[in-house]
């Protein structure tokens, strides 16, 4: 399997990312564990998740999402054979946020705790924190660097000049880049990383692994009414996408499937795996059919007519 280097670091990453957030969640443990063992046995090793995975759901404090992961590793001591890549930002309790030195150093040790490693091979800003300076939250983490607990770091949702900032702060104060971009990026969400993002990303050779690579869910055409929006959780997200620019977009991916004999949702994938800037796109599965499907969507290669039928459905 083909693999890209992560910006400028050493990591190589196969052309799918796990999204994390779905462990400990809507995937249980045991459906974890399987679904975690199947993308490894398949050649796949960029595990990503969050600190704050899944504090969103009432009776969940966060780092549930970490602590699968951990148990994981553990019982199956297939540590060497996969990426972790994990973030810092969200609130974790009171005065428990944020990208302030004390917070990345104290969140770091709580993940390696909950993830049961010594290093964390991907440490990502989750956000933007624009009450500490750049300074402050590099040299946080190039004593992480230096100390072996962290091996590269990475950005999520930084906006083109927040991040450029952050590249010219590292170059100037000789202080540690980020190598990696976490974009929301998908076939209906392209504007705000292909007019400034993906340039920079470019420019100054960034790896880029895209969250909501199937737009939660959408492109892979479960969501065709407001009937169907009671489907699963994140089910009411998906009603932004119900006018004539989403249905567009699915008559698009249905006519290329059924060009290719897929489904919507490999094609999807397909044509972000296509795009030459993105390093590996991340999607999430709760059962192992869903799991064949993303498999199955990596490896499928678009031709020409194909992606410019999608690029123009979805043209912003």
């Amino acid at each position: 399997m083909k693999k890209k280097k992560l910006g400028h670091s050493g990591l190589e990453v196969a052309p799918l990312a796990f999204g994390g957030n779905v462990f400990g969640w809507t995937a249980d443990e045991p459906t974890s564990f399987r679904l975690l063992d199947a993308f490894v046995d398949e050649g796949f090793s960029l595990i990503d998740t969050a600190n704050s995975y899944s504090r969103w759901i009432q009776g969940h404090v966060g780092g549930e999402s970490e602590t699968v992961i951990g148990r994981w590793l553990k019982s199956t001591g297939k540590r060497n054979k996969v990426l972790i890549a994990t973030k810092v930002y969200s609130e974790m309790g009171p005065a428990e946020k944020g990208l302030s030195k004390e917070q990345i150093l104290t969140q770091a040790e709580k993940s390696l705790k909950r993830l049961q490693v010594d290093t964390i091979d991907l440490y990502q800003s989750h956000f933007d924190d624009a009450e500490v300076a750049p300074e402050e939250t590099l040299g946080a983490y190039a004593q992480l660097l230096k100390q072996g607990k962290v091996r590269v770091i990475g950005a999520s949702n930084y906006t083109a000049p927040r991040l450029a900032h952050f590249l010219a702060a590292s170059r100037e104060k000789g202080l540690p880049r980020y190598e990696s971009l976490q974009p929301h990026y998908n076939l209906c969400e392209r504007e705000a990383f292909e007019k400034d993002l993906e340039p920079l990303c470019r420019d100054k050779n960034l790896g880029v692994i895209p969250y909501f690579s199937l737009a939660a869910g959408f492109l892979t055409g479960k969501y065709r009414s407001e009937a169907d929006l009671g489907k699963s959780p994140r089910g009411q997200g998906m009603k932004k996408y119900l006018n004539d620019w989403g249905f567009r977009i699915l008559k698009a991916l249905d006519e290329v499937a059924k060009e290719m004999g897929a489904t919507p949702a490999r094609v999807a994938l397909a044509w972000l795996v296509a795009k030459p800037t993105v390093t590996a796109p991340i999607a999430s599965a709760t059962n192992l059919e869903q799991f064949k499907d993303l498999v199955a969507g990596v490896r499928l290669e678009l031709d020409s007519p194909s992606l410019k039928k999608l690029d123009e459905a979805s043209a912003y």
